[in-house]
């Protein structure tokens, strides 16, 4: 086929293959954000009017950094009632800058935490000796916990409250965690002890406040006499010590 195509024929086609290659070894490959943040998690009291963090670019490139804070939809027309400044700003390599986010006027529940989140999007800067390059723009996004100034403590303190009881549903068992606290509880890890054996859950995720969290079972061996056994991540991006609890039985 090729030989029956023009010079200049060839060299286009040879050109598409080579972008389509392009793409999808930037697919293939996982792609690393190059810039950096202080923290692994935002807490805004209710009783302050901003909270604030560091980003930073270690890199060797320069970076166009656009900031903004948004729902779990990961929307953009979601109200929230948080306004980062600055939102749009140039970050040199080898720098960082202090990101403030300000607080807006807002009727968010007093009696629980809200769930937000706080994302920074990296463009870098185009080079004129670089041609026919892909350039990704890639996006950190972390939660930001709205923590109202009338609760006390935090998610740590409630662990020992936590409830948790295995429950059946269509022919499925799950292990059923119940919050019944005011704060988020985001789980490290999660294990079933029976006797000496011990079984990891995979793919946790996060109970929110006042509400419960199913996890399925599947493949696992369950007994009467299992105990589970979890930390949680705390304020500062860290693991507790691990906390163990019964599990009630339920038809």
């Amino acid at each position: 086929m090729l030989r029956s195509l023009s010079n200049t024929a060839r060299q286009r086609l040879s050109v598409r293959i080579g972008t389509a290659l392009i793409v999808l070894m930037a697919c293939a490959l996982p792609a690393q954000a190059a810039l950096t943040l202080s923290t692994t998690r935002v807490i805004f009291n209710g009783d302050k009017r901003s909270a604030s963090l560091i980003v930073a670019n270690p890199s060797t490139r320069i970076y166009a950094v656009q900031a903004w804070v948004n729902t779990a939809l990961d929307d953009t027309i979601s109200p929230v009632p948080f306004m980062p400044s600055p939102s749009l700003f140039r970050l040199n390599s080898g720098k960082q800058q202090q990101v403030q986010i300000n607080g807006l006027p807002n009727d968010l529940p007093s009696d629980k935490e809200s769930l937000f989140y706080f994302n920074v999007q990296e463009i870098p800067q185009a080079s004129p000796e670089e041609t026919n390059v892909l350039t990704i723009a890639l996006r950190t996004r972390i939660k930001l916990f709205y923590r109202p100034a009338q609760l006390r403590g935090n998610p740590i303190d409630g662990l020992m409250d936590l409830k948790w009881s295995l429950q059946t549903d269509a022919g499925t068992t799950h292990l059923v965690v119940n919050n019944p606290t005011a704060f988020h509880v985001t789980f490290g890890r999660i294990e079933l002890l029976t006797g000496n054996h011990q079984q990891e859950l995979k793919n946790i995720d996060m109970v929110l406040p006042m509400q419960a969290l199913a996890l399925p079972l599947q493949g696992l061996t369950l007994s009467p006499d299992m105990q589970v056994r979890f930390t949680a991540i705390n304020d500062y991006g860290g693991a507790s010590k691990p906390v163990s609890a019964p599990i009630k039985q339920t038809p």
